[in-house]
């Protein structure tokens, strides 16, 4: 399966409204002033004057600053337009040509993790792309639910989903909100707020604390072959520097008992 994701449009920014947005990313991490001259070897007395409007920032300081809050990188172009600058970091669509090499290579990974199941994620849980070991997961889910964009955490957790199927669905609700909630605190991104409170809906409010009696956590899943246990892994991209490759990552599943292994041959 695939399909084209469509770039996340931001609010616009006005020059000159780069320091209020680097204090709100200040405050956003928790870091005093001090704090963060500490981290980032700027004085406190520039950041303030930064911050309040009376000193303009080079790129180079706006990037160095944005590198120490860990600002998601469509949030750094906005930083950088916002003192006056161009954005420093390309934001293609996925199927764009300049980025083909990535997703090829990524979507490489899905074929060599058969025959289980692995689906290539953007930063929102949108599915790219996935092997087709992934169908044996997905029977008796509302079709609706599978049209594109087609979004795993909805996917899980919706009635008409995986979740009447999920024998420990509580634990593994818990497992996919603390990863939307984390994602959530670190982008401050709408999308991703909207997702967590779509997680709450489904669950009647923010469930209870992550627990596990085994050495991972495993998603345990009805199927016609019988009673399906993985344990799962994702792998991100550490490198990237285009904003729409960012947050873009590979979750696998792989066989936690002998018999899961068998149904998949």
């Amino acid at each position: 399966m695939a399909l084209v994701v469509d770039p996340v449009v931001n609010p616009v920014v006005n020059p000159g409204d780069v320091g209020a947005l680097l204090r709100t990313w200040r405050e956003r991490r928790r870091f005093s002033q001090l704090e963060l001259s500490n981290r980032s070897r700027v004085s406190t007395r520039h950041l303030s004057r930064v911050e309040t409007g009376k000193a303009r920032p080079t790129p180079e300081m706006v990037l160095h600053l944005a590198d120490h809050l860990d600002v998601p990188l469509r949030e750094r172009n906005r930083l950088l337009l916002a003192a006056g600058y161009a954005p420093a970091y390309r934001d293609h669509q996925l199927d764009d040509g300049s980025v083909a090499v990535v997703m090829d290579g990524l979507r490489h990974l899905l074929d060599a993790h058969l025959p289980y199941p692995a689906l290539l994620l953007d930063t929102f849980w949108d599915v790219i792309d996935a092997n087709a070991a992934v169908d044996l997961m997905l029977v008796g889910c509302d079709p609706a639910l599978l049209e594109p964009p087609l979004n795993v955490l909805r996917l899980t957790l919706h009635p008409g989903g995986l979740a009447p199927r999920i024998r420990n669905l509580h634990t593994w609700a818990a497992h996919l909100h603390q990863q939307a909630s984390h994602r959530a605190e670190h982008t401050h991104d709408r999308r991703h707020r909207e997702l967590v409170a779509e997680i709450e809906s489904y669950l009647g409010g923010p469930p209870g604390p992550l627990t596990s009696s085994g050495p991972v956590l495993t998603l345990e899943l009805e199927s016609p072959a019988g009673t399906l246990r993985f344990f799962s892994t994702s792998a991100q991209l550490d490198t990237a520097t285009d904003a729409a490759l960012e947050g873009v990552h590979l979750e696998t599943f792989l066989p936690a008992d002998v018999a899961t292994r068998e149904a998949f041959g």
